[in-house]
């Protein structure tokens, strides 16, 4: 009973953070795309240290937050405490997509040293009514991009509202255990567990964690992401 609960309860919350953003996102919809938010411009970087290229949207690139509140920073700082030593690379793009993260994978992939990808797409596609069976095509896509230059890839899952039919919903949230069955990659299957729905750690739109819960969100990250570290 209190798993149904706290499924429910997190459905919901995305049921209500998707017509908000619904509604927010309007204004930068034109000639069929959405404008992003921010381009990506990718930090300067030391080539001789191990790289941990973060692929995401908004809940990556740290919308409505300082640069240093972002996950990608807190998960440098995290590392280092943890006598890691690995760059993070924050390459999100708020508003971005599966296939704009696909598009931008070979970029993004090409820094040297890269060895582990997190993958945090798809909640835009949801947005947009993507067909599921496209989103995974694309997200494989990225996969098979990072396999190729021997990543280790962690993939982040979502969850989509019942108010978008059974069918899909189903579907959208078997996507991503799917994939990570099939390429064999890890998996955190809701990013924002412990996060959704508390009013006290997402900013005013409802939507997007604030400082203290993109701490959380990291945190959720670094456990998954643990596993596949070296030093």
């Amino acid at each position: 009973m209190h798993l149904f609960f706290r499924k429910t309860v997190i459905l919901g919350f995305i049921a209500a953070a998707l017509a908000a953003a619904g509604c927010s996102r309007a204004a930068s919809f034109s000639n069929g795309e959405y404008e992003l938010d921010r381009p990506l411009v990718l930090p300067e970087t030391t080539a001789s240290r191990k790289k941990i290229v973060a692929l995401g949207d908004s809940l990556t690139a740290g919308f409505g937050l300082a640069e240093n509140e972002s996950y990608p920073y807190l998960l440098q700082q995290k590392l280092k405490a943890e006598g890691y030593e690995y760059e993070v690379i924050n390459a999100g793009v708020s508003g971005d997509t599966s296939l704009g993260g696909l598009e931008r994978a070979d970029w993004v992939l090409s820094q040297p040293n890269a060895e582990i990808l997190i993958l945090e797409l798809g909640a835009n596609d949801l947005l947009r009514g993507m067909p599921v069976d496209r989103m995974k095509s694309n997200l494989a896509g990225i996969i098979e991009k990072a396999k190729a230059k021997n990543m280790k890839i962690l993939l982040c899952g979502m969850l989509a509202p019942p108010s978008m039919g059974s069918d899909y919903e189903t579907n959208y949230r078997n996507a991503f255990p799917d994939l990570a069955d099939e390429y064999n990659v890890a998996f955190l299957p809701f990013l924002l567990d412990g996060v959704a729905m508390k009013k006290e750690l997402n900013q005013a739109d409802g939507i997007h964690p604030n400082a203290e819960g993109t701490r959380l969100m990291m945190e959720n990250i670094y456990a998954e992401l643990k596993p596949l570290l070296t030093k």
